[in-house]
């Protein structure tokens, strides 16, 4: 298998995850026979290596439950659609506050 993610899947070293991470999902190839896609559980560095355990997935059909990976190996990650949603939100209220700060009001209208 030659997996590379899908168009809406961030590729991230598996070195770089942490545990802003855990409840995402994610996906990778652990070998090159096996694709998986789950949401993380938990994570574990160790030297030499990082261990993805997948939540929910004890006790079905014969399914591993955790991968151990090297730092290298790369895994998709599904944005967060929560921070997404949170940054765009940051980022738009920016741009109100600029455009207040640049905006200096009507003139006000000559009396009479």
């Amino acid at each position: 298998m030659n997996y590379s993610g899908t168009g809406n899947e961030k590729a991230t070293p598996a070195s770089e995850l942490n545990r802003t991470h855990v409840g995402q999902t994610v996906s990778f190839e652990p070998d090159e026979f096996t694709l998986v896609f789950g949401r993380i559980g938990a994570i574990a560095r160790k030297e030499g290596g990082v261990t993805i355990a997948l939540d929910g997935v004890e006790g079905t059909g014969g399914l591993q439950s955790s991968y151990s990976l090297p730092p290298t190996q790369t895994v998709y990650i599904q944005p967060d659609m929560l921070t997404n949603t949170e940054s765009t939100l940051k980022d738009l209220f920016g741009k109100v506050q600029d455009n207040l700060r640049g905006h200096k009001g009507d003139p006000k209208p000559d009396t009479l």
